[in-house]
């Protein structure tokens, strides 16, 4: 909730929690949107060990994103985990 001048309360859309998670995987997404092109720039760079931690942290996040994902679906029909 919002605090408004005179302390009276007023709802928000969505919670902070929903917010919260709504953030973390909006940035999880612009991560795995961005490790296409470092995958890339590696393989330009003929670097393989490179290639490989991309793809490894790339794996990482898609997996977080899922976790996140499925944390935010339960918040927004339960209001909490």
């Amino acid at each position: 909730m919002v605090q408004t001048a005179g302390n009276a309360q007023t709802q928000n859309p969505i919670s902070n929690l929903e917010y919260d998670f709504l953030t973390v995987l909006h940035n999880k997404a612009e991560a795995i949107k961005a490790y296409e092109t470092y995958i890339n720039d590696a393989q330009q760079a003929g670097s393989q060990p490179c290639v490989e931690l991309f793809q490894k942290l790339l794996q990482s996040d898609i997996e977080q994103a899922q976790e996140i994902r499925h944390h935010l679906q339960q918040v927004l029909q339960h209001g909490k985990m």
